[in-house]
This record gives C-alpha cells, sequence and structure tokens, in this order.
C-alpha cells in the first residue's frame, strides 16, 4: 500500500507534471519495464488510461521504471515475438494464442467495475440502430454490412462469431461486407452514422460510450440478448474470463511475482482508474480455448481436420520407407538386366565425347600426374606448342614448357605453379607465364591448373588450360601508348591555352634584362662606372635571366613525352612547379591562390610528370570555374595532408558556383564537360593517372556551393608493399581461365 505522503506526491504529480515522460522522474539507472496493452479504443485512450497504473509500480518496485507501449491488434505478434515489451495485457483471445505460440504465462486477471460491481468476465455484444425494424434476430443478419473491431478481437468478433456459427451463420460469407475499424469506438459511430448495419464490440463499450455523452444508449438495440445474474452489461454471447495481465517468457519470474503482489494490493487505489476495480487471481482460460477450436483458430487452425497432408505429415516415415523399397526393387529389377550393356555403351559414349570436348576447345589443355608426366593432351596443345605426348613420357612437363621466366631467369621446379598444386590440393590461376614451345621460342600466357582427386581425396594429377594471350599483350602495349599521347596532346593544349600568361611570366624577367643591359652599356659609354652599381645590375640581370630558365626548364619538362620511370618525390615539390604554370593566369583573373602544404609530408611514388599533369588540370579548372564569381571574392586553395599514415591527400577547393547536378554522376566520363569549348578529357585522363598509382580521385564537394576535388596516393613503401603482392600472385587462386 502506498503511504499517505507518496499518495500525496502521487497526486502532485498528476495534477502538475502529468505531461512530463515518466524517465524525467525516476533514477537514470532504473531498470525499464514495457508493459505491452492492447489500443482497443486508441492509442491516447490506452495511455490515459494505464499510465497511472504504470507509475502505480515505478512507485511500488524501487528500481524498476515501468512505461506504457500501446499495441494495435497487428502489433502485438512483432512485438512479442522479438521481445520489445516485458508485460503483456491483451483480451483473452489474443491472450490464448500468445499462451500457445509463445509461452507467454498469465499472473493476475483484470478485474471491472460497474458502479460498485467489480468483474472479471465479459462478452460480446451484436447490435444495430433501434429503427432497423428488418433486423430482429439472428437469421435477420444474413446479406447485412457488417463491422467489427478486429479479426483477432475476442470481444469485439470472435465471441459474436462463435455465436452465429450455432445458428448457421459465417460472418465472411453471409454477409455482403464485412469491415474492421480497428476500435470499438469506431464500430458504434459506423453503425450510428449508417455505413454499417450491424455493430460488434465487447460487453461495456455501449453503456460507457454513452456515460461519456458519446451515444444515446435509447438509440440501439440488442440481437440475441441474454441475462446473466449479476452481469449488468448488455451482451449477446456467454461469459468469458477477462483480460489477464501476463509476463513474457524472457521476463524474470522474481520481478513477475513483485509486479503481480503490486497488483493484487492495488484495489481501491487511485492507479486503478475510473474503469477498473484492480485484479484478481488469474482465471482459467480454457473456455476460451474451446472458442478457438470451435472456430478453427490459431492455435488450432486445424484442430478437428484429418487431411491427406495431415497423413503424410503423421505417417510420413512409413510412406517414405514404403515407396522406397518399390522403387529399389522396380530399379534392381531392370538394373541387373541391361547393366552390362549401359556400361559398354557409356564408357564407348564418354571416351568419344571426351576426346570430342578436348579437341574443340580453342585453349590448350593437358593433364599431368603427380610425377609431372603428361598423361593426355588436345589438338591446340599439340598445335600451339608443337609437343606431342611421346615428348612427355620420361621428362617433367615443367622442364619442358616454363623451365625458363620472361627475363632469362631459371624457374625452379619447386615454385612451379603445376607442381604446388601436387602439394596443397588448391587450385591456381595465373595470369601472366610463358611457355616455351619445341622450336625453343617462347610465347605468353595465362593459365590455370585445377588438382585431380580420387574418391578418397588423394591427388592423382591435375588438368592445366592455358591460352596465349600475344595478341591481347599487343592491344594492351597500343592502349598504353595511345593513352600516352592523348594525354600528352591534353598537356599540350593545355599549354596552348596558358600560353600568353606564361608569355607574360617570361616578358617581365627579359624586359628586366634588356633594361638593365642598357643601363651597363650606358654606364660604359659614359666612363663612369661605379663597381659596386655594376654588380648590383649585373646581379639582378643573373636572377632573372635564371628565373626565365627555369620557368622555361618547367616548361620543355612538362611538354614533353613521359617517361615510364616513377622516382620517389614529395608531392609539395610538385605542387610549387606547376604554381609557376598557374600564377599568371590566376594573376590574370584576379584569383587568389592559399597554399595549405604539410611540411612533414610522406613521400610518395609516381610518375612527376603525369601527377603535375593532374594538378594543372584540377588547378585550371578550379581558375575557370571562378570566372562566373566577382572579382573581389575569387578564392582558391589547394592543401597536402597525411591521411592514416598510409597515404597523402591533396585537396583542390574554389568558392565558384559548384557542378551541376546533371553532370555530376558522369563526371569523370570522356567527352562530359562543363566547359562550352572543352573536350571533356581533362578528368577522366586525371582519374586514369591516378588510378594507375592505386590512388583514388574523386569529387567531395556538395550542393551548398563551391567544389572540392581530392585525390589520394600510397606513400612509397605502402606503394612496394601492393606492387609485391602483385608479383608474388596474391590474387591468383581468385580468378579462373574461361574457355
Amino acid at each position: 500500500m502506498i503511504t499517505t505522503k507518496r499518495r500525496l506526491l502521487f497526486y502532485i504529480y498528476v495534477l502538475v507534471m502529468g505531461a512530463m515522460p515518466q524517465f524525467l522522474l525516476a533514477s537514470d539507472n532504473d531498470e525499464l519495464i514495457r508493459i505491452g496493452i492492447l489500443s482497443h479504443r486508441g492509442d491516447q485512450v490506452t495511455r490515459d488510461t494505464w499510465s497511472s497504473t504504470a507509475d502505480y509500480l515505478t512507485d511500488a518496485l524501487d528500481s524498476y521504471r515501468f512505461e506504457i507501449i500501446p499495441l494495435d491488434f497487428d502489433e502485438i505478434d512483432p512485438a512479442v515475438s522479438r521481445g520489445s515489451v516485458d508485460f503483456l495485457l491483451v483480451n483473452s483471445g489474443i491472450y490464448v494464442n500468445m499462451e500457445v505460440r509463445y509461452r507467454v504465462s498469465r499472473i493476475v486477471t483484470l478485474n471491472n467495475h460497474m458502479g460498485d460491481i467489480s468483474l472479471n468476465v465479459f462478452a460480446g455484444v451484436i447490435f444495430t440502430r433501434k429503427v432497423r425494424n428488418d433486423i430482429r434476430e439472428l437469421g435477420n443478419l444474413r446479406g447485412k454490412k457488417l463491422a467489427a473491431v478486429d479479426e483477432t478481437s475476442l470481444g469485439g468478433f470472435q465471441m459474436q462469431w462463435g455465436l452465429m456459427k450455432k445458428e448457421g451463420l459465417d460472418p465472411f460469407k453471409d454477409f455482403s461486407s464485412i469491415s474492421f475499424a480497428g476500435t470499438h469506438d469506431k464500430v458504434v459511430m459506423a453503425v450510428e452514422n449508417g455505413f454499417a448495419d450491424v455493430g460488434m464490440v465487447r460487453s461495456g463499450i455501449l453503456e460507457k460510450m454513452a456515460a461519456e455523452g458519446d451515444i444515446r444508449l435509447d438509440e440501439f438495440k440488442i440481437i440475441s440478448p441474454v441475462i446473466y445474474d449479476g452481469f449488468p452489461y448488455i451482451h449477446s454471447t456467454s461469459l468469458y474470463p477477462e483480460w489477464p495481465f501476463s509476463k513474457l517468457k524472457h521476463t524474470p519470474n522474481q520481478l513477475a511475482q513483485k509486479v503481480a503482489v503490486a497488483l493484487l494490493k492495488m484495489s481501491n487505489d487511485p492507479a486503478l482508474g475510473r474503469d477498473h476495480h484492480g485484479w484478481t487471481v488469474p482465471l482459467d482460460y480454457q473456455q476460451v480455448h474451446e472458442l478457438f477450436k470451435r472456430l478453427s483458430l490459431a492455435p488450432y487452425e486445424k484442430y478437428g481436420r484429418f487431411t491427406l497432408v495431415d497423413a503424410i505429415e503423421r505417417y510420413w516415415k512409413v510412406i517414405t520407407l514404403v515407396l522406397t523399397s518399390l522403387l529399389i526393387l522396380t530399379i534392381m529389377s531392370t538394373w541387373i538386366v541391361r547393366l552390362n550393356a549401359q556400361l559398354k555403351k557409356s564408357k564407348r559414349s564418354l571416351e568419344y565425347q571426351y576426346e570430342i570436348i578436348l579437341n574443340s576447345v580453342c585453349d590448350g589443355i593437358y593433364g599431368v600426374n603427380s610425377k609431372g608426366h603428361c598423361v593426355f593432351m588436345n589438338r591446340s596443345m599439340r598445335q600451339i606448342t608443337g609437343w606431342e605426348m611421346n615428348d612427355f613420357q620420361y621428362l617433367n612437363q615443367h622442364d619442358l614448357l616454363h623451365h625458363t621466366h620472361a627475363d632469362g631467369t631459371h624457374h625452379k621446379i619447386e615454385e612451379c605453379p603445376v607442381n604446388l598444386t601436387f602439394i596443397d590440393k588448391q587450385p591456381r590461376y595465373i595470369d601472366d607465364d610463358i611457355f616455351w614451345k619445341k622450336d625453343g621460342t617462347s610465347f605468353p600466357v595465362e593459365y590455370s591448373s585445377t588438382p585431380m582427386l580420387d574418391h578418397k581425396g588423394d591427388v592423382l594429377g591435375s588438368v592445366v588450360v592455358f591460352r596465349d594471350i600475344s595478341e591481347r599483350k599487343k592491344a594492351d602495349e597500343e592502349s598504353r601508348r595511345h593513352q600516352k599521347q592523348i594525354a600528352h596532346m591534353a598537356r599540350l593544349n593545355t599549354m596552348g591555352e596558358m600560353a600568353s600568361g606564361i608569355a607574360h611570366e617570361l616578358n617581365q624577367p627579359l624586359t628586366a634584362i634588356a633594361t638593365n643591359s642598357f643601363a651597363c652599356i650606358q654606364m660604359l659609354e659614359s666612363g663612369s662606372i661605379a663597381k659596386d652599381k655594376l654588380l648590383d645590375i649585373l646581379e639582378i640581370i643573373g636572377m632573372q635571366a635564371e628565373h626565365s630558365g627555369e620557368i622555361i626548364k618547367q616548361l620543355r619538362q612538362f611538354v614533353r613525352k613521359e617517361q615510364p620511370e616513377r622516382s620517389i618525390t614529395n608531392i609539395n615539390v610538385l605542387i610549387r612547379e606547376v604554381l609557376l604554370f598557374i600564377e599568371p593566369e590566376a594573376r590574370k583573373s584576379n584569383v587568389k591562390i592559399i597554399c595549405k602544404l604539410d611540411k612533414n609530408l610522406y613521400k610518395v611514388l609516381v610518375q612527376p610528370i603525369q601527377i603535375e599533369q593532374v594538378l594543372l588540370n584540377l588547378l585550371k579548372n578550379a581558375i575557370d570555374a571562378l570566372q562566373a564569381m566577382n572579382k573581389d571574392n575569387r578564392q582558391l586553395i589547394i592543401k597536402t595532408e597525411v591521411a592514416g599514415g598510409n597515404a597523402v591527400v591533396v585537396t583542390v577547393e574554389d568558392n565558384g558556383p559548384g557542378i551541376d547536378d546533371k553532370i555530376r554522376e558522369g563526371l569523370f566520363d570522356p567527352f562530359i564537360t562543363s566547359k562550352n569549348n572543352g573536350l571533356g578529357l581533362g578528368l577522366s585522363i586525371s582519374q586514369g593517372i591516378i588510378e594507375s598509382h592505386h590512388g583514388k580521385l574523386y569529387l567531395h564537394s556538395d550542393n551548398s556551393g563551391g567544389t572540392v576535388f581530392r585525390f589520394a596516393l600510397p606513400v612509397a613503401s605502402r606503394v612496394n608493399e601492393v606492387n609485391q603482392k602483385l608479383l608474388s600472385g596474391h590474387k591468383l587462386s581468385s580468378k579462373k581461365l574461361v574457355g
């Protein structure tokens, strides 16, 4: 029982802080206990009705905080199956289903009250409007429009269904329509407003709605009314036990016992509200089980029926044994007679098909035993290599086919992939190797080596399938050469666009050289030679000449065709060299360049000219984009930083208008450009260059304005690690040779 002091605090909570969430009044360390309650009259009504009970339990049980979770009819099963609630208060029909399916167990049963009368049973009501003189008894319901609460509502549909079944009525067939409103109140209003001819609700609903002023009770009449002594509500069906308060399987028994004791002590407590009289010991719900059996409802949907499927499910072992025995006898009787003929025919057919398949494949195929001697080869193998079966009788296939690497070094037999297959029974795929022909020449191949195993799993040998990739390698080389030409032309095109800026940049030091040279000449001609003055002028001439030479050197280096060699370089050095080209155009376009270069940057293994081309393309694109901005607000930021200790990240950011969504997705595709005179190859070439360096180029900007391009390059040690994995055949086993 709650003490007087605690009762006073409870009233203060209800009157002053009723709108405040429960968790603000409980300790942060209290364990949250969720009570799922069937929301048969709507979520808000459910919370208003039961929140005081949750507050009572929170106050009565230390270290626990209780919360009401309203559940619609279709939300109950998922909530119980997931265990998202700890206790459950639902109608007796849903409880019976949960009891069988999820081992939910009742701990107390609800007591409702009518005036001073306490009730722990309820019934179902079938009603219509009083003016419907055509509806007087159950037999008049055929062809009418029916409104019920839910197909799983015990008092709002299932009790009435059981009653109608006794009278030979089927609500799903004998009514013109049936609709489920979801709540009892909606069913009553549907009948009152003429949307339905007949309604079904639980007992007490009509009286409560009349008391609340929602309806007038004298405007309705009950179909097939029943009177029980001591039961005050109008109803049509037998009485069934009230809603049980039950615990889920995962809820601790000790907690359930505490909750049950607290609920049984709630009689005459304000937490009960005006509709409830408290709780009683759990009642017997066998009557509900019997109703569900009669209606064939879950969990008794198959109760009382014994079909062919049931017979199969019950006696499937016997049926399977009999059918299997008959089948075996039939097969054996025919198999013994035809066995010898079939075996001979199959053997000839297999040998013929085997030879046809081998010889029809364009790739070379040969098989070797565990000693490395060839046991079969197809026609393509002989045509490509010139070797015959007799050549392999006494020699290992390694000694004839791939004894030497492409660079002329000896290929050790213990490193041979085919021989390794005998040892570890693992298939292998080699994407780039050479085989040697009988005439002493070699050719590039890709091949797979697959182990042949017997029924015990022991290695018998392996099958090797190879393909001559000479033409493909030529095509790859031609493609790489073509890409280099395109990249070279792109650099020349970029230099052409920047020619005026570079010419202006060269003109300044050349003008200074000429002016100071004339000054020297005049000083010499006048005869008034000041040695210190002359040295200063000559120093200026030398500095300007050196600056011009550096620009010309970088320009010649940039436009020449790059060499394939890569070197370990600090990316900041390449950025400063590119700025020599881009700064004249930036000044001409009133663009302010801000450099944020990390001084402690790791070095990267790159082809410098290619990376300079990427930088120049990104910077020039940014300057072009800034032409649409105000001259006083054009800003370009280039930044370098270390990412995670294994990569260097370069960022080129501008505050321009950004990139149109229409071209964002295909931005890196060839011939996609936002410039009027652009070819759309710059970003495509740049992406290919960065990816060839094991890096990634991507657009990082959003729709808020401006454009941010970033590319990441692995540090030199990481690049060497990747290359070593590729050279050692790290990915060879993940591929298959396609015939």
